[in-house]
């Protein structure tokens, strides 16, 4: 089967966790057989052609600031139109153009991340904008792909059930051998003194209501926030006002080995996204054997099931902040716990193979009777 994958910026993974996920299946599918492109932000000119065993085609990203994206993925979607059995867009911001490639025969799976318009960031014009597009992607998919059963259920109970809606989710990597805690050196940190938050600093990833509570709480230890704090923006500088020498601001950390150390050598990690699904970042923590405090939301309680330790807000996390404190052989047990449901349910390998299935029951429908 041919099979395009759309809506990256490209691979290999440079920018975040549609590309990291990019990468995995398009090379997973390839080792299994299936003849696999990824389309790419760009020139050709000077750009390798494949990756692995994996096709790149390029295609311009226009400088249109909010539009950038939109034309991008249309511009995608026009090049891929009738080369391929299935196009498979990541994300949903182009959705109606989705209609291009069946208009040529050609099988559409979208995959509509999280729940984009729920996005705090988002002024009511742009959050009119991706309700439209949700509602035009469960419409437009000759199949859904949801990466969590949360998200499935969210679209069945506003667009109605959908006989063509899969659950399939991310994937992480399960790291038994972490690297050396000396790389902690570099922001003067020891493994265990400090707890973990890693995510873009947006207000529905509850960062603020995060580091509020770590005020409050009475640890001794540190609180490493690993995102961009000096971007412009007043949820920013609001982060960057709070005063607490316990509190350090990294700034975004793209170096995997640094970034696994940061994860394996923590107390524990903090996870506040409230409006994605299967999160990439808390897969991450998951797969490093973090003890996990995560925001109560069904996404969350999905991934960790009964794993986690979950809040609901600023006084509520303060205090299961000190209650583990207190008692440091519970978190010694949730740590084994996350890693166990990491290996048993968010395998690569078991994620490529769902997708394989998928690819199989279209070879099979095509097959003359």
């Amino acid at each position: 089967m041919k099979l395009a994958i759309l809506g990256t910026r490209g691979i290999p993974a440079r920018y975040g966790g549609f590309e990291t996920f990019a990468e995995r299946l398009a090379v997973g599918l390839v080792e299994m057989g299936h003849e696999v492109t990824v389309y790419c932000a760009g020139s050709a000119s000077a750009a390798p052609e494949e990756y692995r065993g994996v096709q790149l085609r390029y295609c311009p990203a226009p400088r249109l600031g909010p539009l950038e994206t939109i034309l991008y993925d249309i511009f995608c979607l026009w090049d891929a139109r009738r080369s391929f059995d299935v196009v498979y867009m990541l994300g949903y911001g182009a959705a109606p153009a989705c209609k291009i490639p069946r208009l040529w025969g050609t099988t559409i799976w979208i995959n509509p991340d999280g729940l984009e318009w729920a996005r705090a960031k988002w002024n009511a014009l742009a959050k009119a904008y991706f309700r439209m597009m949700e509602w035009a992607s469960v419409r437009m998919a000759d199949r859904v792909i949801a990466d969590a059963q949360a998200i499935a259920a969210s679209l069945a109970e506003r667009h109605g059930q959908r006989h063509s809606c899969s659950v399939i989710p991310y994937g992480c990597e399960i790291v038994d051998a972490p690297p050396p805690a000396s790389l902690l050196a570099e922001w003067e940190l020891s493994a265990g003194d400090y707890y973990l938050v890693v995510c873009r600093l947006e207000p529905e990833n509850h960062v603020l209501e995060i580091l509020r509570a770590f005020q409050q709480s009475r640890s001794a230890r540190k609180m490493v926030v690993v995102g961009n704090h000096r971007a412009p923006g007043s949820y920013a500088r609001q982060l960057r006002a709070i005063q607490d020498p316990r509190i350090r601001m990294i700034g975004t950390v793209y170096d995997p080995e640094r970034l696994t150390a940061l994860r394996s050598h923590a107390f524990a990690y903090m996870h506040g996204h409230s409006v994605g699904g299967t999160n990439p970042s808390l897969l991450e923590a998951m797969g490093c054997g973090n003890a996990v405090f995560a925001h109560r939301n069904p996404f969350n309680q999905e991934t960790l099931g009964g794993t986690g330790i979950f809040f609901d807000g600023v006084n509520d996390l303060a205090g299961a902040i000190d209650e583990a404190e207190r008692d440091e052989h519970l978190l010694h047990a949730r740590r084994a716990a996350t890693k166990l449901r990491a290996r048993t349910y968010y395998q690569w390998c078991d994620v490529v193979a769902s997708y394989a299935s998928l690819l199989e029951q279209k070879a099979d429908v095509r097959q003359p009777a």
